[in-house]
């Protein structure tokens, strides 16, 4: 496939000049027009050594508006990023919308250099099928990707590196790595042909750049760039135009079929034919949170003797994990007044306060919300031998932003294989994961918020939000069993905890993570 890149192509220093003049000017315009998009713009090169990628990256730096413009260019992990999913430091480098990010040996590099120098095809394969998860949760998000493989032929790579170690002023580019990759070549395009062909989609199709010739592959990018942009800024602004056109409610079309009403009808285990359903049943079908027996209580002394068992259980535990580099993630969710923050307290007196961090999820910022909603997250991942505790989580895109609109149902919807795709890799890494669900019944919530309204301390904790929430009880059920159907996986389970006690809910949730450490520690 790269022979079509080996034509020897050449442009003259009189066409260079004579296009280079408008491709500066429209390329700046577009940056600025992008400016105000709701997308950003990720450039990836990679290709053979001496082919012109940081060359390129520097040329498009000079052109283009660098304010506005990011380059990262990815060496072997540090200490703190090989503690992290590998993944950590490409979402902690994704620009905002409206800006560009140009990346140089970004994802690709690994996988490629793993396959030549011998690594097995299974796990080549496996990134790659990495490699497209990750490409296509940022395109779904409306992220403009361009990928250049800048190449050269064997021939013209040995000319490239040869005449750069002749020049004074270019010879520290050449290293004896470059040379043994270019005794390497034939393994090199082998590999990167099969990565090329895996990795070129439709949204984030691959661009081959023929590398020799410095004017040719200058214009070439440019103007791949320019176009995209373009490209993209059309489809936007053609989008934006088709919400804004009304549709009536009745266009004649059959009603939609109610897939809920079979759940409503269906009888709870046990229930026989004529027997009445509880008031919440009534109005709400059956979900995974109807199987929770919320009668279950703890005694004031079972639950003092218990607490103080786990709570110096877990504070060894913490400290075998620390010293094996071992980084656990713990993650809340529940209604309003579940006992979430209770329960984050109890585990948090257990452990060493240096190396615990507890991250409470609101509203996204300005900065967060001009990236992907995963992005804020990544960020906060710990690193080895640490502990990081959400107080909510990445799951609000499929609850309350789903519940309350601030998500189309099309980015909830595939949200769930997004977040599968994240908690994958954060266990692949070896991270211990825990994902609790705290449940109450909707009369325990009422009461709750009646004894926060009388105590001072707790006044605070209550706001009008949390009675409107209460109005779509029923719509949070039906969201929470989606989840829990969809992303409670063997790797990674969701557990489900009766919150109708406070001592049994924080026993429970303290012993699950005393488990959890427990087995992975070994």
């Amino acid at each position: 496939m790269f022979e079509t890149a080996e034509l020897g192509r050449k442009v003259s220093r009189k066409v260079y000049k004579q296009r280079l003049t408008p491709l500066r000017e429209m390329l700046l315009t577009t940056q600025n027009a992008l400016r105000s998009a709701r997308f950003p713009v990720v450039v990836l090169f990679a290709g053979v050594d001496g082919a012109g990628k940081g060359e390129t990256v520097n040329l498009l730096n000079s052109w283009m508006d660098p304010r506005w413009m990011q380059t990262r260019a990815y060496l072997d992990p540090s200490d703190e990023e090989q503690e992290r999913p590998e993944y950590w430091r490409f979402w902690r480098d994704l620009p905002p919308r409206g800006q560009i990010c140009l990346m140089l040996s970004a994802w690709y590099s690994r996988p490629l250099l793993g396959r030549v120098y011998g690594g097995e095809p299974s796990h080549f394969e496996d990134a790659i099928n990495e490699i497209l998860a990750f490409e296509e949760t940022l395109v779904d998000d409306g992220v403009l990707i361009l990928k250049f493989w800048m190449h050269l032929g064997r021939e013209a790579q040995k000319r490239r590196l040869q005449s750069l170690e002749q020049d004074p002023l270019q010879s520290w580019r050449v290293t004896e790595r470059d040379w043994r990759h270019w005794r390497m070549y034939d393994g090199f395009v082998s590999a990167a042909e099969r990565l090329v062909i895996r990795t070129s989609t439709g949204s984030a199709p691959w661009h081959i750049i023929e590398g020799e010739d410095a004017h040719y592959r200058s214009l070439a990018v440019g103007e791949r760039l320019l176009a995209a942009m373009q490209r993209h800024l059309r489809a936007e602004a053609k989008e934006e135009a088709l919400r804004t056109v009304s549709v009536p409610e009745d266009d004649g079309a059959a009603p939609a079929w109610d897939v809920s009403a079979l759940d409503r009808l269906a009888l709870a285990d046990g229930q026989s034919e004529g027997e009445s359903s509880d008031d919440v049943r009534k109005e709400h079908p059956l979900t995974v949170l109807s199987s929770l027996d919320m009668s279950k209580r703890l005694e004031k002394a079972d639950y003092k003797e218990q607490l103080a068992h786990y709570q110096g259980k877990l504070n060894l535990l913490q400290r075998q994990a620390h010293a094996q580099k071992l980084s656990t993630i713990i993650v809340f969710e529940g209604a309003d007044a579940a006992g979430k923050g209770g329960a984050i307290r109890r585990i948090a007196g257990a452990l060493d306060a240096r190396h615990v961090s507890i991250i409470p999820i609101a509203a996204p910022t300005d900065e967060e919300r001009a990236h992907h909603y995963l992005w804020r997250f990544w960020r906060h991942l710990p690193r080895g031998g640490r502990i990081t505790i959400f107080d909510r989580s990445w799951y609000g895109r499929v609850l309350v932003e789903r519940v309350e609109g601030f998500a189309r149902e099309d980015e909830w919807r595939r949200s769930y294989a997004e977040i599968n795709q994240f908690e994958h890799q954060l266990v692949a890494h070896g991270t211990v994961l825990l994902k609790f669900w705290i449940h109450i019944t909707q009369d325990e919530q009422l009461e709750r918020f009646k004894e926060r309204e009388k105590t001072t301390f707790k006044r605070w904790k209550l706001t009008d939000e949390d009675w409107r929430n209460r109005e779509k009880w029923g719509q949070y059920r039906l969201a929470v069993h989606d989840m829990v159907e969809r992303t409670s996986t063997s790797e990674v389970p969701w557990i489900l905890v009766e919150g109708n006690d406070k001592s049994y809910a924080r026993i429970k949730v303290i012993r699950s993570v005393c488990e959890r450490l427990e087995a992975a520690l070994g």
